[in-house]
C-alpha cells in the first residue's frame, strides 16, 4: 500500500474533496467530492430532551484527544450492520499523521475506563471535517456530537462539515447542500483562501472551552480533561 502524504490530505480537504476505500483490506484510495454535502450547523443540533437527560447525568466521561487511535480503530471495525470499512491502512496512518500536527482531534466517551462511544475528524482554518464516529453504549456516539459541537461553537469555529446526510445525523439537526454552497461556506470558513493549508487562516481554537472551564488562558493542545455533561446542556440551549 502506498502511503498518503498528510500535505496532500490537508490540500484536500481545503477544495472539498476527501479521501475513502473500497474496504479495510484495499490496497488504494479515491477521492470523493459528493455533489449533495452533509453539514451540522453549528447553530442548528437538535439536543431532544432526553438527549439533555443524558448529558446532565454523566452517565459518560467525555474527554478530548486522549485514545485518538483507539477511536480510529473503532471506527475502522467491522459490526453486524457494517461488515467492512472505508478506512483503510493508508487513509488511518495519514489522520495519524495529521493528529501528532495537530490537525485531528477526537472526542471519547468513557463508561469507567472502557472507551465504548466516539468520533474523528480533520480541523484546518474555522472548518472540522468529521470523519467517523463509533457506538459501543446507547447514545454514545450522540453525546460525543454534542460536546463537539459545543466545542466547536466556543473555539469559534464556522463549518462542520459532515460528509454525507444520514438518518442518524439528521435526527440531530444536519442538514444537506449543494456542491456549490458548500464551497462557498469551506471558503469563508478558511478564512477566503485556498492556497497551501499552512497558510490557512482562521479563528478556530479546539481548546477554547478547555480554557474558559479552566478559567485561565493555558491548556494543552494535546489532552483535554472532561467537561461536565450539564455544562454541555447548557452551551447548547438545554438547562433543564
Amino acid at each position: 500500500m502506498s502511503p498518503l502524504d498528510p500535505d496532500l490530505l490537508l490540500r484536500a480537504y481545503s477544495i472539498g474533496i476527501f479521501p475513502m476505500a473500497d474496504s479495510r483490506r484495499a490496497r488504494d484510495i479515491f477521492w470523493v467530492e459528493p455533489k449533495k454535502r452533509g453539514i451540522l450547523p453549528l447553530d442548528g443540533f437538535r439536543l431532544s430532551r432526553s438527549l439533555a437527560k443524558t448529558l446532565r447525568s454523566d452517565r459518560f466521561r467525555v474527554t478530548a484527544n486522549q485514545a485518538f487511535a483507539a477511536v480510529v480503530a473503532a471506527c475502522a471495525e467491522a459490526t453486524p450492520d457494517r461488515p467492512d470499512t472505508w478506512i483503510n491502512d493508508p487513509i488511518e496512518n495519514a489522520y495519524f499523521a495529521l493528529h501528532a500536527r495537530g490537525h485531528a482531534h477526537s472526542v471519547e466517551c468513557w463508561e469507567e475506563d472502557r472507551l465504548v462511544g466516539g468520533l474523528y475528524g480533520v480541523r484546518l482554518g474555522a472548518a472540522f471535517f468529521g470523519e467517523s464516529m463509533f457506538s459501543r453504549s446507547r447514545d454514545a456516539s450522540k453525546v460525543a456530537l454534542a460536546h463537539l459541537v459545543a466545542r466547536l461553537r466556543a473555539g469559534g469555529f464556522r463549518l462542520l462539515d459532515c460528509q454525507f446526510l444520514t438518518p442518524h445525523l439528521a435526527s440531530l439537526g444536519a442538514i444537506e447542500i449543494g456542491r456549490q454552497d458548500y464551497v462557498a461556506l469551506l471558503d469563508g470558513a478558511l478564512g477566503g483562501g485556498t492556497g497551501a493549508a499552512g497558510a490557512l487562516a482562521g479563528p478556530a481554537d479546539f481548546f477554547a472551552l478547555d480554557r474558559a472551564e479552566a478559567g485561565s488562558g493555558v491548556a494543552t493542545d494535546t489532552v483535554s480533561g472532561p467537561i461536565s455533561g450539564w455544562r454541555i446542556a447548557q452551551l447548547l440551549g438545554q438547562t433543564s
